[in-house]
């Protein structure tokens, strides 16, 4: 992550000779609410940035689809966030054209994009936009994020993602965070392991099962379970191996994640793809819940192996993995969280990029300016 030093030592900014928080547009997908009443990983970022925005003297004003419970002003896409309609292009472009007209009706200083279609309207609506890449930077994605150009100015969420696609046009890397206030800790575990997320073929569930079966632990499994590309991979791979020591509980909302991340012995994250960050991670480490994980994507820059969890080179090195984890100090995962992944320090993460792309405004006489070598 970018260094502190040379930032102001405020982080507000001039405006008309004297010290104001930033009028910040912050533009959420149009899948779910903010926060999500159950799945939902850019969404649950989003609650908690904003609210560590404000904390900190911005006036943030989110624009999204549904319902909203943050701090600040809210503005409607869509009266209903269209979740079942996912991977459908149509609610994005719309999402983009209603979230467009709304940009150009405020005086704000920038514009922080979380949404996929919201960025090819950065040059029209002629604010400063500074976009994070929640997904791939490579392959069709990189191609779309290269197009923008420097109309955008991206935000990686692990260095890992950053390496990927060197060629863009990064301007930071700020890891995702949450409120660890909000997740419960608990230092004496149940026998159980944990997996929890998306069910899809790259997230590993069915390697999960496999590996609490070797390792002689029963496993629970709670998952979002509702487009077809999820129900045909449940069918194949997961259904099949469901038992007495592997149990499918449904879609955990926010409160029963939270009891199951709490109590699990540990959480397994055998991911199959290069992931971007894995908000699951963070989660079960502020419970105080190690994670046994496939060190691809952004595992190695969030689980300290040995520490917080354990990172695995291959699927083999997994059963003994879930073993040790039961030696592990909780109170290290969560100290991890709140040192590295607190929503305070995402806030503080995204105020330097902010700082990057806004210079001083012309009319703070040059003395009074803040100098910054980045």
């Amino acid at each position: 992550m970018d260094s502190l030093v040379d930032l102001p030592p405020l982080h507000l900014r001039w405006r008309a000779g004297r010290m104001e928080g930033l009028r910040i547009a912050m533009v959420a997908p149009p899948w779910h609410d903010v926060p999500p009443k159950g799945y939902g990983g850019i969404e649950a970022v989003l609650a908690d940035l904003i609210t560590g925005l404000a904390r900190r003297g911005h006036d943030v004003m989110l624009i999204g689809a549904g319902h909203s419970v943050v701090p600040g002003r809210f503005l409607q896409t869509y009266e209903r966030a269209p979740s079942e309609r996912i991977g459908e292009p149509l609610p994005e472009m719309v999402h983009a054209a209603r979230t467009h007209r709304l940009i150009c009706g405020l005086d704000v200083d920038i514009v922080h994009d979380h949404s996929l279609a919201g960025p090819l309207c950065a040059a029209a609506h002629g604010v400063p936009t500074v976009v994070t890449c929640h997904g791939p930077s490579d392959g069709d994605f990189g191609d779309y994020y290269r197009a923008l150009g420097e109309e955008v100015s991206l935000v990686a969420i692990s260095d890992n993602q950053r390496a990927l696609a060197p060629y863009l046009n990064w301007v930071g890397t700020v890891h995702n965070g949450l409120d660890a206030a909000t997740f419960p800790f608990r230092d004496r575990k149940e026998e159980w392991v944990l997996w929890l997320g998306r069910f899809h073929l790259d997230k590993g569930a069915h390697l999960a099962i496999d590996a609490a079966r070797a390792a002689g632990r029963r496993i629970v499994l709670a998952g979002k379970l509702t487009e077809a590309l999820e129900r045909a991979y449940f069918e194949e791979y997961v259904r099949p191996r469901l038992g007495p020591d592997a149990t499918y509980v449904g879609e955990a909302d926010a409160t029963r994640k939270r009891e199951l991340l709490a109590a699990a012995r540990c959480l397994v994250f055998p991911i199959q793809w290069e992931e971007p960050f894995g908000m699951v991670m963070i989660e079960a480490m502020a419970c105080g819940t190690p994670v046994v994980a496939i060190g691809r994507g952004a595992v190695p820059e969030v689980v300290c192996d040995g520490v917080t969890g354990f990172v695995c080179k291959t699927t083999e090195e997994l059963p003994a993995a879930i073993e040790a984890a039961g030696t592990l100090d909780p109170r290290a995962c969560r100290q991890s969280v709140e040192r590295d992944f607190d929503l305070g320090v995402m806030a503080r993460g995204y105020e330097r990029v902010y700082h990057r792309i806004l210079p001083p405004p012309a009319s703070v006489p040059a003395e009074n300016r803040h100098r910054h070598r980045f």
